[in-house]
């Protein structure tokens, strides 16, 4: 069996992960993926895939699946740049996505364009509307891509396209005037278009039969004049050939309640939708016949449903997704349901698979598979062959490595709720004692954990901890109850939940009490803050990496958007946001802190971290602070997460001796 060449440029020396000093595994597992985005040509022949370089750096690589010999074809050094992603037009031609934070009066904006090019590198041409010196406002989002060769055209896409108008063009007539999103078909080669959908102003998404048919609209009103988004998103909808638009329903984002479109299938001519089912959201489908006849098609009495399962360059639906303990997906299509059966029989040890692509005609496959335990790898199917070749590997340098099991586990809050959570033990040590031990609650605040890879968490157990991963209330994927009003406003419950993961820890005797430390990235850094606001001490370390520290800082941060008043209501008012913020409670903490921020963070201002070291200096606490000029909320650099890597190793050695 072949697979691509590890690239040793960069990749790191293959050594067992426990032989390793701090410093050496520091590097190993913060290495980014080699494996970020992946796609397979029309003719399954190829395959496209993003991968890190040196630094910032971002490349995409096309590769023959013949003689496995990839090519660089494109790069960005994420200044201000970063490569996301590139699809297969055709075999010859792709589509990409480039983000980029741009400065603009001292407020960063984000800012993504898509572009066409050559599967050799060449003839780039960008497919958003192009730039004018007069147009009226910024564009943030140029499109996205809602059909791949729409009816069979070789070369075409179908785009969601952002049209801007011209404004202060003086005694002209031919300023632009076209204003909202609409759908265009695109020429990918001549950059040729030809209109689908005119251009909306109220219209914030569409939704098609994969087959090039828009048939939803998604539409985000703004209230009254002050231009703030609405908190409740409609939905319309049209009859196959018509081009009249009904109603088909609205998701309001505070209450969670209505539908939430995914997906449509042209066969069966309805939508695909998520709406709550006794408190959990399931999966139905929509007639759109004009009946709008409705059909429970999946529901769950533990967990939410998330998503349909697509594949194909038509995106047709085969199945559901979930997380329960582990991520599991339940097959419609006869087919798939045996495949993915069968390939859990060939490769047992990964039951993590999933569909990552395929060829124009269905015969070849890209597939996913990893674990807990092995960060995963690519393969191809051959239906024909009935061959499943590995092709990939998404974390090279640790494939000699001795990585850690994850178990899934529950243990009591202080009201005897049962959380939910991941426990990882040290490789070779599932059955010790009295073990330093790490509470490491998840960003979000509105996701979860899932069983599966994580490098912090592995990096951690290699180190010789006991990791624990809460999925406390406030936590997305278990229903409308669990979730509360959110980890914000419902804040003594969401960390009230995390602190009690710590004394479950010393409770089974897994973990020293006296050598427990928390840490935590993103809303995962407040609650590592917030923790030892509400049980000082229990916690003899807190490592905070691009930490929320104010509540009231937050909403600031929304202020000169259309998201400022969703933002708003989010947080919420009230002696919640004092109470609810380590910043403004920095005397209470008396274990030493360790904050970490990129400065060019827009999810999390850098101010955070800056204005919590300030305080925690002023209140004679013990804090360490390292600032990364010029990265992001996830510190993509392979360098800069070892260098935090090593850093945390240190500090946690230190203060959890």
């Amino acid at each position: 069996m072949r697979r691509l060449p590890c690239l040793a440029l960069f990749t790191p020396l293959l050594v067992a992960a426990t032989s390793l000093a701090p410093q050496e595994a520091a590097k190993v597992f913060g290495a980014r993926e080699m494996v970020q985005h992946i796609d397979i040509s029309p003719d399954g022949r190829s395959v496209v895939y993003i991968a890190p370089g040196p630094g910032k750096r971002t490349m995409a690589y096309v590769a023959s699946l013949e003689t496995l010999k990839p090519k660089a074809v494109l790069t960005s050094d994420a200044d201000p740049e970063t490569l996301r992603w590139c699809n297969f037009v055709s075999n010859t031609r792709m589509v990409c996505q480039i983000t980029a934070l741009v400065d603009l009066e001292g407020r960063l904006i984000p800012v993504s364009r898509l572009f066409a090019i050559d599967a050799n590198g060449a003839n780039s041409r960008e497919l958003g509307q192009k730039q004018s010196f007069y147009d009226e406002r910024l564009r943030q989002y140029d499109g996205s891509i809602l059909d791949w060769r729409p009816a069979g055209d070789l070369n075409s896409v179908l785009m969601a396209r952002e049209y801007i108008p011209e404004a202060g063009r003086i005694g002209t007539h031919i300023s632009r005037t076209a204003d909202g999103l609409g759908v265009d078909r695109v020429d990918t080669v001549t950059l040729k278009s030809s209109p689908v959908e005119r251009p909306n102003k109220m219209a914030s998404d569409y939704f098609t039969d994969g087959r090039g048919a828009v048939r939803i609209m998604e539409v985000q009103p703004v209230r009254g004049a002050t231009g703030q988004l609405s908190a409740r998103t409609q939905y319309k909808y049209r009859l196959a050939g018509s081009s009249d638009w009904k109603d088909l329903g609205s998701y309001d984002i505070n209450s969670r309640d209505g539908i939430l479109p995914r997906a449509v299938d042209a066969d069966l001519n309805a939508a695909y939708v998520l709406k709550k089912l006794n408190g959990r959201r399931a999966l139905y489908r929509i007639k759109l016949d004009g009946t709008m006849a409705t059909e429970l098609v999946y529901a769950n009495d533990k967990v939410d449903v998330d998503d349909v399962v697509r594949i194909g360059r038509g995106q047709r639906v085969i199945g559901v997704t979930f997380a329960e303990d582990k991520r599991r997906t339940i097959y419609f299509d006869p087919e798939f349901k045996a495949l993915s059966a069968a390939l859990s029989k060939a490769i047992p040890k990964l039951p993590l698979v999933q569909f990552g692509g395929a060829s124009a005609d269905g015969s070849k496959l890209l597939v996913f598979a990893g674990s807990d335990s092995d960060p995963g790898r690519y393969y191809v199917y051959d239906k024909a062959r009935r061959s499943l070749n590995e092709i990939m590997l998404v974390r090279p340098a640790l494939e000699q490595a001795a990585l850690a099991t994850v178990r899934p586990i529950s243990y009591p809050a202080g009201d005897g709720t049962q959380v939910p959570a991941y426990l990882t033990l040290p490789p070779g040590k599932e059955d010790a004692r009295g073990l330093p031990a790490v509470v490491l609650p998840h960003g979000g605040p509105s996701s979860r954990d899932e069983w599966g890879f994580d490098w912090l968490s592995q990096f951690l157990a290699s180190q010789g901890y006991a990791v624990l991963q809460p999925n406390y209330r406030g936590s997305e994927g278990y229903g409308e109850e669990w979730l509360q009003k959110n980890g914000f406003q419902s804040w003594r419950t969401s960390i009230g939940d995390v602190t009690a993961g710590a004394r479950w820890l010393a409770g089974q005797g897994i973990a020293d009490p006296g050598r427990m430390a928390i840490v935590g990235w993103s809303y995962g850094g407040y609650a590592a803050l917030q923790s030892e606001v509400a049980e000082p001490g229990l916690f003899k370390a807190v490592v905070a990496i691009a930490p929320v520290t104010d509540l009231g800082t937050l909403k600031e941060q929304y202020r000169y958007f259309t998201s400022f008043r969703l933002a708003s209501e989010y947080i919420g008012s009230g002696p919640h946001v004092r109470e609810g913020s380590p910043l403004q409670n920095a005397e209470r903490i008396t274990a030493p802190v360790l904050l970490v921020h990129g400065t060019r963070d827009f999810n999390v201002a850098v101010s955070h971290s800056q204005k919590m070291e300030r305080q925690l200096r002023a209140a004679g606490k013990k804090v360490e602070y390292i600032e990364l000029p010029g990265l992001e909320h996830s510190l993509a650099d392979s360098e800069a997460r070892a260098r935090i890597l090593e850093r945390t190793a240190a500090f946690l050695a230190t203060h959890l001796k």
